[in-house]
């Protein structure tokens, strides 16, 4: 597991909807952060990589995660230790204009854990790019929240949005697993 790092995409404040606030709140935001957590906390006991993702539009015309804004800031559940890399992304998918893929290479990584948000777009993009560039990817599909969509006058629910998404990913992208199965292969 020592080429494996975590990849924590977008905990930010803006997407909790227990944060006052919160310009942009999701559908189970809290739950997939303390999933989260969990294999965060794995992931330092056991000394494997730690990498942070958090985005900003780059002008304040944008509905949430404003630049230099409280909101845009890493939600203190899972929260980075000093040490531990925070790539600033003004963009879907974490590795465009960004230097994720100049980090991991710097830690010898090859295997990465996914979560975060939204599962419809940040953790798909990164997912895709990531298996494009070789990694062998996993996502810890109850550590990541979305929310609901609209499309032709159709309310999508985010629990549907969820689980198409993480469906086309399992389906011939990568491993999609809970937490617990997650944690197993890290403990």
């Amino acid at each position: 597991m020592s080429n494996t790092a975590l990849l924590l995409i977008d905990f930010q404040n803006d997407y909790y909807p227990s944060y006052a606030g919160a310009k942009w709140a999701l559908s189970g935001t809290e739950a997939a952060a303390s999933n989260a957590a969990r294999l965060l906390t794995a992931f330092r006991k056991q000394g494997l990589p730690v990498i942070h993702v958090r985005h900003e539009f780059p002008s304040s015309d944008a509905p949430f995660f404003l630049p230099e804004s409280e909101g845009a800031q890493i939600h203190n559940s899972v929260a980075p230790l000093e040490g531990e890399p925070v790539i600033l992304k003004h963009q879907i998918n974490s590795f465009r204009d960004t230097g994720l893929q100049n980090i991991l290479d710097e830690l010898n990584v090859d295997k990465l854990v996914i979560l975060g948000a939204m599962s419809h777009m940040c953790i798909d993009a990164v997912t895709r790019a990531a298996i494009d560039f070789g990694y062998e990817c996993n996502v810890a599909h109850d550590a990541c929240a979305t929310l609901d969509l609209e499309f032709n006058g159709v309310t999508v629910p985010a629990s549907h949005v969820h689980h198409a998404f993480m469906a086309a990913l399992s389906f011939g992208y990568c491993n999609v697993d809970s937490t617990d199965k997650l944690l197993a292969l890290v403990s």
